[in-house]
């Protein structure tokens, strides 16, 4: 009867000892900011839950998800850093706030940071709201040169990741900031901010190589997608564009030590009521003497733009430089194709280039623009000859002097 009793109670105890195994397996694979463990609450600040969670998941040698559920999360800062051991998920299905006040942030540039990170993955349907309307009313960039603001999401040396269907909204400055990245998608990526929200940039890339960005709906206060130095082999595809500044190469040599600018293509985008189209801009008079080469925009559709096509090498906002000296960014082989829609400005094509590093290899073809208003289109290419085809003659290079910014519209 003893005997039968200590069986009953060693079956018992290798049956609650399977079911914690299981349970430290599934905790292996999932880490829930909710659960008791990390005792994360909608409503509550959550930097200390989702940090934990991090901290564990990044740790597991097999691969591993931070789940984030519905909800909204105040979150004051967060940074996650790898290398993990193993590929990691981070799964936003609710929303995480920032604090309105840039001042309580241990490093007032960044709210949220991954660095370090290969074979990661966010996605969800979250949303990254940067309650950022406080910080565009204190906006001084029209007066302070180096202004700074908070970025919503910074991503420094993530390689072979994945971003999708994710949204970042009313970030304080720029949306999303790539540095160092490899081999990085963006994929159904929503950015919401309004049109006069200024520096929001909502996907800036540098210094990166194979970052690519596909089927992602951008409306803001800047311009759509920036393309920064050291910039190799981006690809932008599918992208819907509006209210914003457009799809922007640059600015460009700005700043010492920058890296050169090369395979960036542009392909099946929309861009709608935007500031403008598609364009390059570089500084004159700046440090940096670099090359701007295999740059190509293609079917791209322009609704109601103002200053579709745009390369401006006297780039100079809030009239912060001296134009008297020429741009050193040497720009080359830049196609602009099948490019249609309508213009919101007189001024349909501006390429003007750097007087002492003239553009070489434009080619223009296929651009059908209508002007949306009353007058009639132009377009002007100064230090450029480039090669035409099937353009008609007002967007032709129509004249290769500047034209009256009153009467042709100016690029901002």
């Amino acid at each position: 009867m003893g005997l039968k009793l200590v069986m009953n109670l060693l079956s018992i105890l290798m049956i609650l000892s399977s079911a914690s195994a299981k349970r430290e397996l599934l905790s292996d694979g999932e880490f829930d900011v909710t659960s008791a463990k990390y005792g994360g609450k909608a409503g509550s600040d959550i930097s200390q839950a989702l940090t934990n969670a991090w901290k564990d998941a990044c740790a597991s040698t097999s691969p591993s998800k931070i789940i984030i559920p519905k909800g909204t999360y105040p979150l004051k800062e967060a940074e996650f850093s790898g290398p993990c051991k193993a590929p990691i998920e981070m799964q936003l299905q609710g929303t995480l706030q920032a604090p309105e006040d840039s001042t309580q942030l241990t490093k007032p540039d960044t709210w949220i940071g991954f660095l370090y990170i290969n074979d990661f993955t966010l996605s969800g349907g979250g949303v990254f709201d940067g309650q950022g309307a406080k910080a565009w009313k204190a906006n001084d960039c029209q007066k302070n040169p180096k202004c700074s603001s908070t970025i919503n999401v910074r991503f420094h040396q993530v390689k072979k990741s994945l971003v999708k269907d994710i949204t970042s909204l009313n970030s304080k400055n720029f949306h999303f900031n790539i540095i160092g990245a490899e081999q990085l998608t963006f994929d159904h990526v929503t950015v919401t901010a309004p049109g006069d929200s200024l520096n929001t940039d909502g996907i800036h890339i540098g210094r990166s190589n194979g970052v690519n960005i596909t089927n992602c709906v951008i409306g803001t206060g800047d311009d759509c997608i920036s393309i920064g130095d050291g910039t190799k082999q981006l690809t932008i595809e599918k992208v819907t564009c509006g209210p914003g500044h457009g799809i922007s190469v640059g600015s460009l040599g700005k700043y010492d030590n920058e890296e050169p600018v090369a395979g960036i293509f542009v392909k099946n985008c929309t861009l709608s009521k935007t500031q403008n189209g598609v364009r390059v801009k570089t500084w004159p008079n700046g440090p940096s003497a670099i090359t701007a080469s295999d740059i190509h925009f293609e079917d791209i559709i322009m609704d109601d733009v103002q200053n579709p096509i745009v390369v401006d090498q006297e780039y100079c906002p809030y009239d912060q430089c001296d134009k008297s000296v020429s741009s050193k960014i040497k720009i080359s082989n830049v196609s602009f194709k099948n490019i249609r829609g309508t213009s919101a400005t007189a001024l349909g094509v501006k390429v003007a280039c750097s007087k002492s590093n003239p553009c070489d290899q434009v080619v223009m073809s296929d651009i059908d623009l209508k002007l949306s208003g009353a007058g009639e289109l132009t377009s002007q290419c100064t230090n450029t000859k480039p090669t035409i085809t099937n353009v008609a003659k007002p967007l032709a290079c129509a004249t290769d002097q500047p034209v009256d910014p009153a009467k042709g519209g100016a690029p901002k």
